[in-house]
């Protein structure tokens, strides 16, 4: 049912701040939307809606995903219903979309396919308003989750997503297309997003981008490394202001047609083939964690005495 991954929706209190935050680290462009604002990597419509927060928390309203090419929003509501998903009706920017809700609460809004009329590769145009460094593209989503059996059977069933590849039992990262993940799931013990993550080209785009981070006062949280499982380059770092992970990362595996689902064991290598593992503060999402990532509390030896 899925074919790629749109766009995230989050909640911040205060639109004007968030929308200069996130183009000013990610090199995102955008403009205001009515109450709200929207964001993109390059030329796509928008990866990033902005909205207020009001008397919510701030964080992930939802994720968009587009349905596969040649499948409306008719037939995608039916199949839905069939699934038990109870789809509802909402708008979107520019549109219509369905949303459904997974067992643990998470929201997503399901999108008709919206391919550009314009399909010259981005190197082929020219432009005056694009930053000189700014992500491909949004590229996947993470949560943590209670249930990582339960929710990947839900994911398969009603939307359609493919399993890739398992960490043990406690990590399920899930496909659409050709690129390793669109979607992963963390047994963690509670409900929560983790990261949204955004592909650069390569390791200089990698580096680049680490030392525009640095330079505005944005530190890692883990990385730069390697993943063994998807291959991925990779650096997540913290945005707390709306409650997750950013991982920048770049050259992920594609995935060959006939592709056979891996269980890779729960050890370092799996996770770093380069051998640092994350900070204990990596799962959680509480004051103290991210005062202790500030303070560089794990990096510090104890003092005798």
């Amino acid at each position: 049912m899925i074919g790629w991954i749109h766009h995230a929706t989050l909640r911040v209190g205060d639109v004007e701040e968030a929308l200069a935050r996130w183009s000013r680290l990610l090199g995102l462009s955008g403009e205001r939307a009515g109450d709200g604002a929207l964001l993109r990597c390059a030329y796509e419509d928008y990866c990033l809606e902005l909205v207020p927060a009001g008397e919510a928390e701030r964080g992930i309203e939802h994720v968009g995903w587009e349905l596969r090419a040649g499948l409306d929003l008719g037939a995608a509501g039916e199949l839905l219903a069939e699934r038990g998903a109870d789809p509802e009706e909402v708008e979107v920017p520019d549109g219509r979309g369905l949303r459904v809700v997974d067992p643990e609460g998470r929201a997503m809004v399901v999108l008709e396919r919206r391919a550009t009329d314009d399909r010259w590769p981005p190197v082929a145009r020219s432009t005056d308003t694009l930053p000189a460094f700014h992500p491909r593209k949004l590229g996947h989503v993470n949560y943590l989750t209670t249930d990582v059996k339960a929710m990947v059977d839900w994911y398969e069933r009603v939307l359609g997503f493919e399993v890739t590849d398992w960490i043990a039992d406690e990590g399920c990262w899930l496909h659409v297309n050709r690129d390793h993940h669109v979607l992963a799931l963390s047994e963690q013990g509670y409900s929560h997003i983790h990261h949204l993550a955004f592909e650069l080209v390569d390791w200089g785009e990698m580096r680049v981008a680490l030392d525009h981070l640095g330079q505005h006062g944005r530190a890692l949280t883990w990385g730069p490394g390697r993943h063994a499982m998807a291959q991925n380059l990779f650096a997540y770092w913290r945005m707390p202001e709306e409650d997750l992970f950013v991982e920048f990362f770049c050259d992920l595996e594609q995935l060959d047609s006939d592709h056979e689902v891996r269980r890779f064991p729960d050890d370092p290598h799996a996770s770093n083939v380069w051998g640092i593992l994350p900070p204990r503060s990596y799962f959680r999402f509480d004051d103290a964690a991210i005062r202790s990532e500030a303070a560089q509390e794990a990096a510090r030896p104890q003092q005798p005495g």
